[in-house]
């Protein structure tokens, strides 16, 4: 048996973590056993639906890379894939409800008789859960068609699940108690039903429920704010799954071979945004210099910094010092630009230093009078003019910093100095020796 998984979205808003989650993790499922992931869309309620939320969702599904094997734009042999195109296959089904007595009307509407019967689900995150229908005033029988003709979600999510063959449904907790009434459906239909799996809620850190306006929870902010996709992929296999093991960094293909639903946890996952930023340096820590760059080139030129032959170095030298690619243009403007500003909390901090001012002064000397310039020899030029003056060399560094950079921390002095050429390094520093 093929596996067979999909994701529904309503077209409404934006993609959100805990829908990316899900997808994401029907997505492993699917092609870890080299089976289909079907993208289906749940766009019946015209009032609401927009083409900007249709837009926002695939293409926050392409950006962390969750493509689908059907569905919009792919097509397949279980189409269409929007509901709204599906009428007459519910209508079909909603007359085999009818010709086997199993609906009624309702005052305009009809309803699904339930068998007044214990329901017991097999869910393979939660295990086993009774839920009883003998009780009516508890489980009244449900509207499945609307006195306006229109489906209800729980009729047609079944049907779309029946006839596109998905074998399992993978969705949030927060559906558990929606598993007796479709699999009753399935009975009356006269076909087996999917397995389940109802994964954990997502909570923010404090244990609240998540909801669509906390930090956190647009997967197109993750795009802005200068994430990458695998990182965020990673991040997101990790909110309810866990590999059994103490390593947090994974690329796409290693979750793919990792995951399985034995390993979802049972309890809620907390959202961790500092974690977030961590795996994403992790991530960034693991791309070459070039793909660095490149990432990170967006960013820097939305920013306005020009994007010249200094560019790859200066790229080079901060990757280690960011988490996020939207923190680049701040780590590096001061190797791609003439004139720099310095943080008014470093430049107080180096006042303080009473010595600062005769020591810069004569490393802006010594600067200009050193031959071979490089990082090595400029470096050596700081300690011997500390030296020179009475002073540590750990004295000069930080002023240094601050004077080449207008920044308490940043690259290596050496990768600095060696980037900023000999001349811009000493009149920076002479400049700097000026405001103090």
């Amino acid at each position: 048996m093929q596996i067979r998984t999909r994701f529904a979205p309503s077209p409404t808003g934006y993609l959100h973590v805990g829908g990316a989650r899900t997808a994401l993790f029907n997505y492993l499922f699917a092609k870890q056993s080299g089976g289909q992931f079907v993208l289906r869309v749940e766009d019946t309620d015209q009032a609401r639906n927009t083409e900007e939320a249709r837009a926002a969702i695939f293409d926050g599904m392409r950006w962390l890379g969750l493509d689908w094997d059907e569905g919009e734009s792919k097509g397949g042999e279980f189409g269409p894939y929007n509901q709204s195109e599906r009428s007459s296959i519910y209508d079909r089904w909603f007359e085999v409800l009818r010709e086997k007595g199993r609906v009624y009307e309702d005052d305009g509407a009809w309803r699904f008789r339930f068998e007044r019967k214990p329901i017991t689900m097999h869910d393979l995150v939660c295990g086993e859960v009774t839920i009883d229908y003998t009780n009516v005033d508890n489980t009244p029988d449900m509207v499945v068609r609307r006195s306006d003709g229109s489906y209800v979600f729980h009729f047609v999510n079944v049907v779309d699940d029946l006839e596109m063959k998905i074998t399992h449904v993978i969705r949030g907790e927060d559906h558990l108690m929606n598993t007796p009434k479709h699999l009753q459906l399935f009975e009356a239909f006269g076909v087996d039903a999917p397995q389940y799996a109802h994964i954990p809620l997502i909570l923010n850190g404090d244990g609240s429920k998540m909801s669509k306006r906390d930090e956190g929870a647009a997967i197109g902010d993750y795009q802005t704010q200068g994430f990458l996709p695998d990182a965020t992929f990673n991040f997101l296999a990790l909110l309810g799954w866990s590999p059994k093991s103490e390593e947090e960094v994974f690329s796409p293909a290693e979750l793919i071979e990792r995951f399985s639903l034995e390993k979802v946890n049972r309890a809620p996952a907390r959202f961790d945004a500092e974690k977030c930023a961590w795996l994403n340096q992790q991530h960034l820590l693991k791309l070459d210099a070039g793909a660095f760059a490149d990432a990170a080139r967006p960013f820097v030129a939305s920013a306005g910094l020009p994007i010249d032959e200094r560019y790859p170095a200066a790229a080079a030298a901060v990757q280690e010092k960011v988490r996020l690619l939207s923190e680049v243009p701040a780590a590096l403007d001061f190797l791609l630009v003439d004139e720099i500003e310095t943080q008014p909390d470093v430049l107080e901090k180096v006042r303080k230093n009473d010595a600062a001012k005769a020591l810069l002064e004569a490393l802006a000397g010594a600067f200009r009078e050193t031959s071979d310039w490089s990082a090595d020899t400029a470096k050596a030029a700081i300690g011997d003019t500390a030296k020179a003056n009475g002073a540590k060399p750990g004295q000069l560094m930080f002023p240094t910093r601050v004077a080449l950079s207008g920044k308490g921390g940043g690259p290596d002095l050496g990768d600095i100095l060696a980037l900023l050429g000999q001349k811009t390094s000493a009149d920076r520093v002479e400049a700097f020796a000026k405001q103090l």
